[in-house]
Order: C-alpha cells, then sequence, then structure tokens
C-alpha cells in the first residue's frame, strides 16, 4: 500500500540536495491520484451525510405550510367540569359533523391529544361559534 501524499524537497539553487545546503528546506505538497480521491472522499461524506439528513427529515421546520391564526378568528371559552371536546362541539355549533368541528378546535389550540381538563381555556374558530 502506497502512501497518498508526497512531498519533493528542492534547494534554493535547485542543483545541490538540500541537505548539503543546511538551510530551510521548501517543501513542495503533492497529491497522487489516490490521494486526491481519499481527500475528495473525505469531503463528500459530510456533504452527503448532511443531505440525507436534509431529505429524511423534510426540511419542515424550515418550511411549514400552517399559517398563523388571525386576531379576531376564534372565541375563546373555559372547559367546564365533565365536558368533552365533543360536548363542547356538540354546543357550539349544533348542525355542524363534531368530528370536523372538534378537528379544527384539535389543530387551532395545537393540542396533543381531544383529552382537555376543567378550567382550561381553548379557543373556537369563529365558523363554530355559537355567536353566529
Amino acid at each position: 500500500m502506497s502512501t497518498a501524499i508526497s512531498t519533493v524537497q528542492d534547494d534554493a539553487a535547485g542543483t545541490t540536495p538540500a541537505a548539503a545546503v543546511g538551510g530551510a528546506r521548501k517543501t513542495r505538497l503533492r497529491l497522487t491520484r489516490r490521494g486526491r480521491r481519499v481527500l475528495a472522499g473525505l469531503v463528500s461524506v459530510p456533504v452527503a451525510t448532511a443531505l440525507a439528513f436534509a431529505i429524511i427529515s423534510g426540511g419542515t421546520a424550515l418550511a411549514s405550510r400552517d399559517d398563523g391564526v388571525p386576531t379576531g378568528s376564534f372565541e375563546t371559552v373555559t372547559v367546564m367540569a365533565g365536558e368533552s371536546l365533543w360536548s363542547i362541539a356538540e354546543e357550539m355549533a349544533p348542525t355542524e359533523d363534531p368530528r370536523d368541528v372538534v378537528d379544527a378546535i384539535i389543530r387551532l389550540n395545537q393540542l396533543p391529544s381531544a383529552s382537555v381538563a376543567a378550567g382550561q381555556r381553548i379557543a373556537i374558530p369563529l365558523q363554530y361559534s355559537s355567536a353566529d
């Protein structure tokens, strides 16, 4: 197996050996074909890793299509003891499908699940508000 990097020593005049001059040595770095391949491989590994990570993650943190909710587009209600999102959805929008209303409430409030606690304040989209 040969080395990937070799050096060439030259003296100031270019004719006498570097050891005979006794002065500072000038060293030029030459990369062999194998050395260039190894260097290119070492550089490409982090680039390929970063690219693969970006592709796998999908870039959702950088480019989200979810816009913020405009002010005044929801009504806030306080959850009472024994209430669920389903009962609130039926109360707020009796003519709408409760599944759609519950889904809209979950998305608007960014809730991890459909469970709520008594005293919790949640936002109801105005389209389902009982004030309409």
